[in-house]
């Protein structure tokens, strides 16, 4: 069966996402095959992720997120953004709103093509990381603030091959069996760091990743002694704002701030019987993605 989804293309600086209105259901069940179609950027729309905007009995609305390998993914700080601006300029709610995503509550405000994202709290942190690859040492810190990630400071961002070695990095033994983001970091200045990360789910390095940002100025702040706000320096050129409380040296309420594009609207026709059928024929390779 042939559906035509209506589809909003959006960007949070430079993490791009399509972004469907779900709230009365029409949706096919299998939303990991409709990510992976829609997301695809030879035979679909093309975006880093499929965010779905549904119906919630504690906030405003809920936000699903999927990977554009199908993976459904943790918490999307470039993606809350996003689908924030988009219920806003949608009249689905007003410049502050809920936003409920894998059973946690977030807070969003829409300020012009900007958007507040508050953020959970950094858990499961660890320091003392150590990888050898290429010859160099990696040291760095484990952490997740909704999706998890392993942070390493270089003095060289340029000159890292973020795709291959953040793939190494990110299916590393110790991080089995889910994986983590890996986020290359390079302080510029005492409040602005330059970023760059490589995104399980997406397996490739993006322009942007807002709990990798998030991620980041945090253990900027808690191992570099960087002061809130810290700028974030992503690969697409544009900036992300995090900010957060320090009360006994413990960091809480992290932010996250900074754009969020709405960039098209279209409709896509989308064949649920072949979707089916093709993922019949999906198969592992011998690193562990399904091919």
């Amino acid at each position: 069966m042939i559906i035509a989804i209506p589809f909003t293309k959006a960007s949070g600086a430079g993490n791009d996402f399509v972004m469907v209105d779900n709230r009365t259901y029409f949706l096919p069940n299998n939303k990991s095959a409709l990510a992976r179609q829609l997301c695809s950027r030879h035979f679909g729309i093309g975006a880093d992720g499929l965010l779905t905007l549904e119906n919630s009995n504690n906030a405003d609305f809920s936000m699903e997120y999927y990977n554009s390998d199908g993976s459904c993914g943790g918490m999307c700080g470039n993606g809350g953004r996003c689908i924030a601006r988009f219920a806003f300029l949608h009249r689905i709610v007003g410049h502050r709103m809920s936003i409920e995503a894998l059973h946690f509550v977030y807070q969003a405000e829409v300020m012009a093509e900007k958007v507040r994202l508050s953020m959970k709290d950094p858990g499961n942190f660890e320091q003392g990381i150590d990888f050898s690859l290429d010859g160099h040492a990696y040291s760095g810190f484990s952490l997740d603030t909704g999706s998890p990630h392993f942070v390493t400071f270089v003095d060289s961002l340029d000159a890292i091959p973020v795709s291959r070695l953040g793939r190494e990095i990110r299916y590393a033994k110790r991080f089995a069996p889910d994986g983590t983001n890996v986020d290359f970091a390079q302080i510029e200045a005492s409040d602005t760091v330059r970023l760059r990360t490589y995104e399980r789910g997406v397996e490739v390095e993006t322009l942007a990743c807002g709990t990798g940002a998030v991620a980041t100025g945090i253990v900027a702040s808690m191992q570099r002694g960087l002061s809130f706000p810290v700028t974030i320096e992503v690969r697409s050129g544009e900036t992300l704002l995090v900010s957060a409380q320090i009360d006994n040296g413990r960091i809480h309420s992290p932010v996250l701030e900074g754009s969020a594009h709405i960039l098209f609207d279209g409709r896509v026709c989308y064949d649920t019987v072949q979707e089916e059928i093709v993922d019949l024929h999906r198969q592992p390779s011998a690193s562990g993605i399904v091919e």
